[in-house]
């Protein structure tokens, strides 16, 4: 079996969503490098790239909340993954389940399953 071609952007990156396996939640989406998609196949657990930070981390690394990835998937074009999971704790470091717990409008809709100031010093 071959493995898909992958179109890294210029920064060579990939946008990552990671989406729980089992209720389809999409509960973040980050950034995956060549290294962070071999670590993540290596190990099950989800690595990603940090822009802010510019360095390799792995999703759980300082909360716990770590991500153990199923299966990993590709888009249609190459440039895009999705990465299935099932999430430990929160994923979004404000406390929620999701990153995705506001509406446009400002409205939280998301479940919030920890307290920051607890986890991150």
């Amino acid at each position: 079996m071959s493995e898909v071609d992958l179109a890294f952007d210029e920064q060579d990156l990939l946008p990552a969503v990671a989406q729980d396996a089992e209720s389809g939640e999409v509960v973040m989406l980050a950034y995956a490098s060549e290294e962070a998609l071999e670590r993540t196949r290596e190990t099950g657990f989800a690595h990603y790239y940090s822009r802010s930070r510019d360095e390799l981390w792995k999703k759980g690394g300082s909360s716990g909340h770590v991500q153990r990835v199923e299966e990993v998937r590709v888009d249609c074009d190459g440039d895009a993954l999705l990465y299935l999971v099932d999430q430990e704790g929160g994923a979004c470091h404000t406390g929620y389940r999701s990153c995705f717990h506001r509406t446009v409008d400002g409205e939280v809709v998301g479940e919030k399953v920890f307290d920051p100031d607890d986890v991150y010093e």
